[in-house]
Protein backbone atom coordinates (compact mmCIF):
# COMPACT_ATOMS: atom_id res chain seq x y z
CA UNK A 1 0.00 0.00 0.00
CA UNK A 2 2.79 2.47 1.02
CA UNK A 3 4.91 1.93 -2.54
CA UNK A 4 0.88 3.12 -4.30
CA UNK A 5 0.61 6.22 -2.28
CA UNK A 6 4.23 6.95 -3.02
CA UNK A 7 3.14 6.52 -6.76
CA UNK A 8 -0.14 8.99 -5.74
CA UNK A 9 2.13 11.47 -4.51
CA UNK A 10 5.08 11.45 -6.94
CA UNK A 11 1.53 12.05 -9.46
CA UNK A 12 0.91 15.06 -7.59
CA UNK A 13 4.35 16.37 -7.67
CA UNK A 14 5.08 16.10 -11.16
CA UNK A 15 1.54 16.21 -12.99
CA UNK A 16 2.73 13.52 -15.65
CA UNK A 17 2.76 10.21 -15.40
CA UNK A 18 6.06 9.45 -17.29
CA UNK A 19 7.98 12.08 -14.64
CA UNK A 20 5.94 10.47 -11.80
CA UNK A 21 7.26 7.06 -12.55
CA UNK A 22 10.78 8.09 -13.17
CA UNK A 23 10.99 9.59 -10.19
CA UNK A 24 9.53 6.88 -8.20
CA UNK A 25 12.02 4.47 -10.35
CA UNK A 26 9.73 2.57 -12.02
CA UNK A 27 8.48 1.77 -15.25
CA UNK A 28 4.94 3.73 -16.50
CA UNK A 29 2.81 0.74 -16.57
CA UNK A 30 3.67 0.16 -13.27
CA UNK A 31 2.98 3.33 -11.89
CA UNK A 32 -0.20 3.40 -13.42
CA UNK A 33 -0.85 -0.11 -12.26
CA UNK A 34 -0.79 0.92 -8.58
CA UNK A 35 -2.68 4.00 -8.63
CA UNK A 36 -5.69 1.61 -10.43
CA UNK A 37 -4.74 -0.82 -7.77
CA UNK A 38 -5.50 1.94 -5.43
CA UNK A 39 -8.68 3.18 -7.46
CA UNK A 40 -9.72 -0.52 -7.37
CA UNK A 41 -9.45 -0.65 -3.60
CA UNK A 42 -11.89 2.35 -2.82
CA UNK A 43 -14.13 2.07 -5.30
CA UNK A 44 -13.86 5.73 -6.68
CA UNK A 45 -11.62 6.99 -9.43
CA UNK A 46 -8.61 9.31 -8.09
CA UNK A 47 -7.13 10.80 -11.22
CA UNK A 48 -8.65 11.98 -14.44
CA UNK A 49 -7.18 10.63 -17.20
CA UNK A 50 -7.26 11.46 -21.11
CA UNK A 51 -4.51 11.45 -23.27
CA UNK A 52 -2.51 13.13 -20.26
CA UNK A 53 -2.40 13.21 -16.64
CA UNK A 54 -5.66 15.92 -16.17
CA UNK A 55 -5.86 16.00 -12.18
CA UNK A 56 -6.95 14.73 -9.47
CA UNK A 57 -10.72 13.74 -8.57
CA UNK A 58 -12.68 15.07 -5.48
CA UNK A 59 -11.75 11.67 -3.61
CA UNK A 60 -8.27 11.77 -5.20
CA UNK A 61 -7.80 14.56 -3.28
CA UNK A 62 -8.99 13.91 -0.28
CA UNK A 63 -6.88 10.51 -0.85
CA UNK A 64 -3.70 12.64 -1.58
CA UNK A 65 -4.30 14.50 1.89
CA UNK A 66 -3.83 11.08 3.61
CA UNK A 67 -1.12 9.53 1.36
CA UNK A 68 0.56 12.66 2.48
CA UNK A 69 0.06 11.85 6.04
CA UNK A 70 0.54 7.88 5.68
CA UNK A 71 3.62 8.30 3.67
CA UNK A 72 4.90 11.21 6.35
CA UNK A 73 4.50 9.07 9.22
CA UNK A 74 6.19 5.81 7.75
CA UNK A 75 9.20 7.52 7.25
CA UNK A 76 9.52 9.31 10.61
CA UNK A 77 8.25 5.94 11.80
CA UNK A 78 11.82 4.21 9.88
CA UNK A 79 13.64 7.10 10.44
CA UNK A 80 13.17 7.01 14.25
CA UNK A 81 13.67 3.46 14.47
CA UNK A 82 17.35 3.78 12.93
CA UNK A 83 18.13 6.48 15.19
CA UNK A 84 17.37 4.43 17.68
CA UNK A 85 19.77 2.01 16.24
CA UNK A 86 22.39 3.91 14.80
CA UNK A 87 22.19 7.96 16.62
CA UNK A 88 21.10 10.30 14.35
CA UNK A 89 21.87 10.13 10.77
CA UNK A 90 20.91 10.93 6.81
CA UNK A 91 20.21 13.60 4.95
CA UNK A 92 17.93 17.20 5.91
CA UNK A 93 16.40 18.68 2.50
CA UNK A 94 15.56 22.82 3.11
CA UNK A 95 14.53 25.13 0.63
CA UNK A 96 15.51 28.39 1.65
CA UNK A 97 14.43 32.19 -0.02
CA UNK A 98 17.40 33.79 -1.74
CA UNK A 99 17.58 36.50 0.61
CA UNK A 100 17.77 34.25 3.53
CA UNK A 101 20.22 32.17 1.56
CA UNK A 102 23.66 33.88 3.59
CA UNK A 103 22.07 32.98 7.06
CA UNK A 104 21.49 29.05 6.39
CA UNK A 105 25.53 28.28 7.72
CA UNK A 106 24.35 30.00 11.24
CA UNK A 107 21.80 26.92 11.28
CA UNK A 108 23.68 24.26 9.44
CA UNK A 109 27.16 24.72 11.20
CA UNK A 110 26.22 24.20 15.13
CA UNK A 111 23.86 21.53 14.18
CA UNK A 112 26.57 18.99 12.11
CA UNK A 113 28.90 19.88 14.69
CA UNK A 114 26.29 18.18 16.91
CA UNK A 115 25.13 15.35 14.39
CA UNK A 116 28.00 14.73 12.10
CA UNK A 117 26.90 11.93 10.84
CA UNK A 118 24.01 13.90 8.83
CA UNK A 119 24.45 15.60 5.47
CA UNK A 120 22.11 18.88 3.73
CA UNK A 121 20.74 19.46 0.58
CA UNK A 122 19.93 23.25 0.33
CA UNK A 123 17.65 24.87 -2.48
CA UNK A 124 16.88 28.15 -3.34
CA UNK A 125 13.06 28.35 -3.68
CA UNK A 126 10.15 31.20 -3.57
CA UNK A 127 8.21 31.17 -0.50
CA UNK A 128 5.55 29.84 -2.33
CA UNK A 129 7.68 26.44 -3.69
CA UNK A 130 8.79 26.42 -0.06
CA UNK A 131 5.31 25.65 0.72
CA UNK A 132 4.26 23.05 -1.90
CA UNK A 133 7.85 20.97 -1.28
CA UNK A 134 6.84 20.49 2.33
CA UNK A 135 3.02 19.94 1.39
CA UNK A 136 4.33 16.75 -1.18
CA UNK A 137 6.97 16.18 1.41
CA UNK A 138 9.87 16.68 -1.40
CA UNK A 139 11.88 18.47 1.96
CA UNK A 140 12.23 18.64 5.65
CA UNK A 141 12.03 22.10 6.56
CA UNK A 142 12.21 25.91 4.80
CA UNK A 143 13.50 29.06 5.67
CA UNK A 144 10.87 31.60 4.32
CA UNK A 145 8.89 34.78 5.46
CA UNK A 146 6.34 34.48 8.37
CA UNK A 147 4.18 37.21 8.64
CA UNK A 148 3.78 38.65 4.84
CA UNK A 149 1.57 35.84 3.40
CA UNK A 150 -0.05 32.95 4.38
CA UNK A 151 1.82 29.91 5.46
CA UNK A 152 -0.95 27.08 5.68
CA UNK A 153 -0.56 24.59 8.30
CA UNK A 154 3.37 24.49 9.63
CA UNK A 155 5.18 24.65 12.46
CA UNK A 156 7.08 28.32 12.44
CA UNK A 157 10.23 29.09 14.56
CA UNK A 158 10.96 32.77 14.11
CA UNK A 159 14.59 33.33 13.55
CA UNK A 160 15.07 37.23 12.65
CA UNK A 161 13.41 40.59 11.26
CA UNK A 162 14.34 41.77 7.87
CA UNK A 163 15.41 45.04 8.02
CA UNK A 164 16.34 46.99 4.68
CA UNK A 165 18.64 48.89 2.93
CA UNK A 166 19.61 50.81 -0.20
CA UNK A 167 22.81 49.00 -1.24
CA UNK A 168 24.81 51.58 -3.70
CA UNK A 169 28.59 51.97 -5.11
CA UNK A 170 30.58 54.56 -2.78
CA UNK A 171 30.50 57.07 -5.34
CA UNK A 172 27.30 56.27 -6.61
CA UNK A 173 24.08 58.91 -6.00
CA UNK A 174 23.09 58.77 -2.59
CA UNK A 175 26.11 57.18 -1.02
CA UNK A 176 26.64 59.76 1.17
CA UNK A 177 23.45 59.89 3.31
CA UNK A 178 23.19 58.43 6.67
CA UNK A 179 19.62 57.35 6.09
CA UNK A 180 17.38 57.25 2.41
CA UNK A 181 13.57 57.35 1.75
CA UNK A 182 11.73 54.19 0.33
CA UNK A 183 10.24 57.55 -2.09
CA UNK A 184 14.42 58.07 -2.79
CA UNK A 185 15.17 54.55 -3.23
CA UNK A 186 12.01 53.90 -5.87
CA UNK A 187 13.87 57.00 -8.39
CA UNK A 188 17.26 55.29 -8.51
CA UNK A 189 17.83 52.72 -11.37
CA UNK A 190 17.47 49.54 -9.01
CA UNK A 191 18.13 45.69 -9.89
CA UNK A 192 15.54 43.68 -7.65
CA UNK A 193 14.86 40.05 -7.79
CA UNK A 194 12.22 38.36 -9.61
CA UNK A 195 8.38 39.14 -9.25
CA UNK A 196 8.17 35.33 -7.61
CA UNK A 197 10.01 36.15 -4.77
CA UNK A 198 8.16 37.65 -2.01
CA UNK A 199 11.84 39.86 -1.04
CA UNK A 200 10.98 41.61 -4.65
CA UNK A 201 6.89 41.85 -3.86
CA UNK A 202 7.50 43.12 -0.45
CA UNK A 203 10.32 45.67 -1.16
CA UNK A 204 7.45 47.08 -4.71
CA UNK A 205 4.65 47.24 -2.56
CA UNK A 206 6.43 49.21 -0.26
CA UNK A 207 7.92 51.73 -3.17
CA UNK A 208 4.55 52.19 -4.97
CA UNK A 209 3.40 53.11 -1.46
CA UNK A 210 5.03 56.48 -2.19
CA UNK A 211 3.23 57.12 -4.90
CA UNK A 212 5.76 56.70 -7.35
CA UNK A 213 6.68 54.38 -10.15
CA UNK A 214 9.75 52.55 -9.28
CA UNK A 215 12.65 52.86 -11.67
CA UNK A 216 13.36 49.13 -11.59
CA UNK A 217 15.59 48.10 -14.56
CA UNK A 218 16.68 44.53 -14.00
CA UNK A 219 15.73 41.65 -12.17
CA UNK A 220 16.92 38.34 -11.39
CA UNK A 221 16.35 35.35 -9.20
CA UNK A 222 20.84 35.28 -7.98
CA UNK A 223 21.48 38.04 -5.19
CA UNK A 224 25.13 37.73 -6.77
CA UNK A 225 23.69 38.89 -9.61
CA UNK A 226 22.46 41.51 -8.04
CA UNK A 227 25.21 42.43 -6.03
CA UNK A 228 27.73 42.33 -8.95
CA UNK A 229 25.48 45.01 -10.73
CA UNK A 230 25.27 47.34 -7.83
CA UNK A 231 29.24 46.66 -7.92
CA UNK A 232 29.50 49.20 -11.33
CA UNK A 233 27.88 52.18 -9.66
CA UNK A 234 25.15 52.41 -12.03
CA UNK A 235 23.17 50.76 -10.38
CA UNK A 236 21.15 50.16 -6.85
CA UNK A 237 19.31 47.52 -5.04
CA UNK A 238 17.32 46.65 -2.07
CA UNK A 239 19.01 44.12 0.62
CA UNK A 240 18.33 42.57 4.17
CA UNK A 241 20.89 44.85 6.35
CA UNK A 242 21.32 41.15 8.32
CA UNK A 243 22.29 39.87 4.24
CA UNK A 244 24.16 42.73 3.91
CA UNK A 245 26.41 42.11 6.98
CA UNK A 246 26.84 38.48 6.29
CA UNK A 247 28.21 39.14 2.97
CA UNK A 248 30.59 41.52 4.40
CA UNK A 249 29.06 44.49 2.23
CA UNK A 250 29.04 46.77 5.26
CA UNK A 251 32.71 46.29 5.54
CA UNK A 252 34.11 47.21 2.11
CA UNK A 253 35.19 50.77 0.86
CA UNK A 254 33.60 49.75 -2.41
CA UNK A 255 29.94 49.73 -1.18
CA UNK A 256 27.34 51.47 0.97
CA UNK A 257 24.14 49.86 2.69
CA UNK A 258 21.73 52.72 3.82
CA UNK A 259 19.11 52.14 6.29
CA UNK A 260 15.71 52.97 4.44
CA UNK A 261 13.24 54.93 6.77
CA UNK A 262 9.46 56.49 6.24
CA UNK A 263 8.40 53.94 6.68
CA UNK A 264 11.25 51.80 8.54
CA UNK A 265 9.15 48.05 7.19
CA UNK A 266 10.28 44.87 8.70
CA UNK A 267 9.50 40.89 8.27
CA UNK A 268 10.15 38.45 10.12
CA UNK A 269 12.59 35.21 8.85
CA UNK A 270 11.66 31.98 10.10
CA UNK A 271 12.28 27.62 9.67
CA UNK A 272 9.06 26.50 8.85
CA UNK A 273 8.43 22.39 9.11
CA UNK A 274 5.70 20.07 8.70
CA UNK A 275 2.73 19.83 11.61
CA UNK A 276 3.40 15.92 12.01
CA UNK A 277 3.42 14.07 15.82
CA UNK A 278 5.53 12.99 16.31
CA UNK A 279 8.28 14.62 13.97
CA UNK A 280 10.48 12.84 12.19
CA UNK A 281 13.97 12.93 14.39
CA UNK A 282 16.04 15.24 12.13
CA UNK A 283 12.54 17.75 11.63
CA UNK A 284 12.98 17.84 15.12
CA UNK A 285 16.63 18.50 15.86
CA UNK A 286 16.83 20.61 13.50
CA UNK A 287 13.72 22.37 14.87
CA UNK A 288 15.33 22.25 18.32
CA UNK A 289 18.41 23.67 16.72
CA UNK A 290 16.40 26.51 15.22
CA UNK A 291 14.71 27.78 18.53
CA UNK A 292 18.60 27.53 20.20
CA UNK A 293 20.36 29.64 17.39
CA UNK A 294 17.21 32.55 17.44
CA UNK A 295 18.61 34.57 20.01
CA UNK A 296 22.66 34.90 18.80
CA UNK A 297 20.61 35.60 14.93
CA UNK A 298 18.28 37.92 16.68
CA UNK A 299 21.53 39.97 18.77
CA UNK A 300 23.12 39.84 15.32
CA UNK A 301 20.16 41.56 13.25
CA UNK A 302 20.10 44.35 16.16
CA UNK A 303 23.36 45.06 15.46
CA UNK A 304 23.61 44.90 11.82
CA UNK A 305 20.57 46.98 11.82
CA UNK A 306 22.19 50.17 13.49
CA UNK A 307 24.85 49.87 11.01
Amino acid sequence: MIDKLEFLLALARERHFGRAAESCGVTQPTLSAGVKQLEESFGVLLVNRGSRFQGFTPEGERVLDWARRIVGDTRAMRQEVHALQHGLAGRLRLAVIPAALAMVERLTTPFRARYPDVQFTVFSRTSIEILELLENLEIDAGLTYLDNEPLGRVTAVPLYTEHYRLLVAADAPLADQKAVTWAEVAQVPLCLLTPDMQNRRIIERLLRDTGLTPNIQLESDSMILLYSHVRTGRWASVMPALLATQLGLTDTKLLRAIPIVEPEATHSIGLVAPIREPMTPLTAALVAEARGVAPLLDALNDVAAKK
